[in-house]
C-alpha cells in the first residue's frame, strides 16, 4: 500500500485539457501532462483492497466493471507513489502490451470499479498507466526485444487492430513467425483509421508498430485477405492462422430517405478525414466534409462523439447528436447502477464539451428517434424528422422504445452521420473458411480457446466477441495467442 491514508489526505485530480475553443483549430492531442509529483500523490490514493476490483475484468447486466486485461494496479500504484517508474513500467508490461493506446482512449472501467469510488472521487488510473509508458519511451527503457530464438512455425494474422497487434506480439515473443495482414495502407485498423487523432495521435501507433517490426513481426498493408489472397491460400502455407478482423459490417438504418444525399455511415466520415489528414493534412480535399453544414449525429456513443468533434474541426454551422437513451443522473443510482459497475452518470465527454463552447449548449438530444429524412428536389439532405420516445417493457418482457404522440420535431441538415454501432464481422473469411458463426455473425469460437470449426483457423477480438472495447480486443489477442501456442507447441511459455 502506498500510503493507509492517502484516499483521505489527498484529492482525485485528473489533467487539464486544452482550453475547447482553441483545440478545436487544430488535430492534435487534447490532453495536457500531471507532474511528477501530482503523479505521486495520485499514486497514493491507491488503498491496494483486500479484493482491489479495478482489475477484475468482468461483464455485469451488459457492461464491463474492471480492467479486461487485469493490469496490475494497486502494484504499480504504489511502485509510481514510490518513484520506482521503470519498475512500474515492467509491472504494467506483465499484463499490457499496448498502455500508451488503452491509457488514451480506454473508457476506464476499472476507475468505475475502484474502492475508493464507493466513499468518494477513484484513483486517477488511466492517467498514471499512460504517464508511466510515456516515461518509459522518454527514458529510453521502451526498446525492442526480439525473441532470443525461432521456433520455426509461421502464423499469419488478420487484421492490425488492437487484437490483431496483441495477438502477433505475444506469438512472436514465443519465437514463431508472424505475418500480419492488412487491407489498408496503414497498419493500425481502427487505431488508425477509426479513432480520431485529437483522441490518438497516429504518431503514437506507429511508434509501437515500428518496434513490433524491430522484433522481427512482417506487416503487409494493402491486401484484403478473401480478395486479394484467397483466404485459404493462407490456411495452407501457414502453420496456424488467426482471425482479427473485427466487426466492422455498419448497422443498417434504413428509414423513408435513407438513400440521400447527405446521409453518411459514421465510419466512411472518420475514415476519409483521417486518411486525408495523414496524407496531406486535408489539403488534398478526399473527404467528406461538413463545413458550414447543419450536422446530426445519430448514435449516442463514442463513435457519434468523434463523429461531433470532427464536424467541429471542419468547422459546421451547427451539430446536434441525437440518443435514443435517457439523460443521465447526476450521481449513480445504487439501485440500477450499483457499484462496482461502471456508473452511468451525465458527463461532458471532450467533444461534447468543445460543441457547448462553441455554441453554448451540451450538443445531445435524448430520447429521440428519427423518423424520416427529407430530401430537396436534387436529392439531398435537408431535413429529419423525430418523434421523442419513452422505454417500456411489453407484455413478454422485452424492453421497447414507444414514441410519444405531439413531440414531433423537425431539424434541418445536410449530413446526417449514422453512428448506431455494427451487425458483426463482414462474412468473406467465413464463406470462404466454411466458419460457423453465431447468430450474431461473429466467429464461432469456444470462449477461452478461440479455435475455430476448421483445423489450424483462430479467432479473436471483435470478430469473435463482437463489436467491444479496446481492453477487450487486446485481452482477446493475448488469449488467443496461447492457445496458438499449446496448438504448435503442445504447451505455452506465454502468460
Amino acid at each position: 500500500m502506498s500510503t493507509p491514508t492517502g484516499f483521505m489526505e489527498y484529492k482525485r485530480q485528473i489533467p487539464a485539457d486544452r482550453d475547447p475553443l482553441e483545440r478545436v483549430k487544430d488535430w492534435e492531442e487534447f490532453h495536457k501532462h500531471m507532474s511528477e509529483d501530482e503523479l505521486r500523490t495520485q499514486g497514493a490514493r491507491c488503498m491496494d483492497c483486500g479484493t482491489p476490483y479495478c482489475h477484475t475484468g468482468m461483464n455485469m447486466a451488459g457492461s464491463t466493471f474492471g480492467c479486461p486485461v487485469h493490469n496490475l494496479i494497486p502494484e504499480w500504484n504504489n511502485l509510481v507513489y514510490r518513484g520506482l517508474w521503470k519498475e512500474a513500467l515492467e509491472r504494467l508490461h506483465k499484463t499490457n502490451n499496448f498502455p500508451e493506446f488503452t491509457g488514451r482512449i480506454c473508457p476506464a472501467p476499472c476507475e468505475g470499479s475502484c474502492t475508493v469510488g464507493l466513499i468518494g472521487q477513484p484513483v486517477t488510473i488511466k492517467t498514471i498507466e499512460e504517464s508511466i509508458i510515456e516515461r518509459g519511451f522518454a527514458e529510453g527503457w521502451v526498446v525492442p526485444e526480439p525473441p532470443e530464438k525461432r521456433t520455426g512455425r509461421r502464423v499469419a494474422v488478420i487484421g492490425s487492430g488492437p487484437a490483431g497487434l496483441a495477438c502477433a506480439a505475444q506469438l512472436n515473443k514465443a519465437g514463431h513467425s508472424v505475418t500480419v495482414y492488412e487491407r489498408s495502407d496503414r497498419v493500425g485498423g481502427l487505431l488508425t483509421y477509426g479513432i480520431p487523432s485529437m483522441k490518438l495521435d497516429k504518431q503514437i501507433v506507429e511508434r509501437r508498430v515500428n518496434l513490433l517490426r524491430q522484433e522481427g513481426i512482417e506487416f503487409i498493408t494493402s491486401t484484403e485477405i478473401g480478395k486479394d489472397i484467397p483466404a485459404q491460400q493462407l490456411v495452407d502455407d501457414y502453420d496456424a492462422v488467426v482471425l482479427c478482423g473485427g466487426a466492422t459490417k455498419p448497422r443498417e438504418f434504413n428509414i423513408e430517405g435513407s438513400q440521400l444525399n447527405g446521409v453518411i455511415y459514421a465510419m466512411d466520415y472518420l475514415n476519409g478525414t483521417i486518411k486525408s489528414y495523414l496524407d496531406s493534412n486535408l489539403e488534398d480535399g478526399n473527404y467528406i466534409s461538413s463545413t458550414d453544414k447543419n450536422v446530426i449525429v445519430i448514435g449516442g456513443g463514442d463513435t457519434g462523439s468523434d463523429c461531433v468533434a470532427t464536424s467541429l474541426r471542419h468547422g459546421c454551422r451547427s451539430v446536434t447528436q441525437f440518443g435514443t437513451h435517457d439523460k443521465a443522473p447526476l450521481e449513480r443510482d445504487p439501485i440500477a447502477n450499483p457499484w462496482p459497475q461502471f456508473p452511468n452518470v451525465y458527463t461532458l465527454d471532450y467533444a461534447q464539451e468543445e460543441a457547448k463552447a462553441i455554441f453554448g449548449s451540451d450538443p445531445r438530444e435524448f430520447s429521440i428517434m428519427t423518423t424520416k429524412f427529407v430530401g430537396d428536389e436534387n436529392g439531398n439532405l435537408k431535413e429529419l424528422h423525430t418523434i421523442q420516445i419513452q422505454r417500456i417493457i411489453d407484455e413478454t418482457g422485452r424492453k421497447i422504445y414507444q414514441p410519444i404522440p405531439g413531440t414531433e420535431r423537425v431539424f434541418p441538415a445536410e449530413i446526417a452521420l449514422i453512428a448506431i454501432g455494427f451487425d458483426g464481422p463482414e462474412q468473406t473469411l467465413a464463406e470462404q473458411l466454411g466458419l460457423e458463426t453465431d447468430r450474431w455473425t461473429n466467429v464461432k469460437a469456444r470462449y477461452g480457446k478461440y479455435t475455430t470449426n476448421v483445423d489450424k483457423v483462430f479467432a479473436a477480438g471483435d470478430m469473435r466477441r463482437g463489436q467491444s472495447l479496446v481492453v477487450w480486443a487486446i485481452n482477446e489477442g493475448r488469449e488467443a495467442a496461447r492457445e496458438v501456442d499449446k496448438y504448435l507447441m503442445g504447451a505455452t511459455v506465454l502468460v
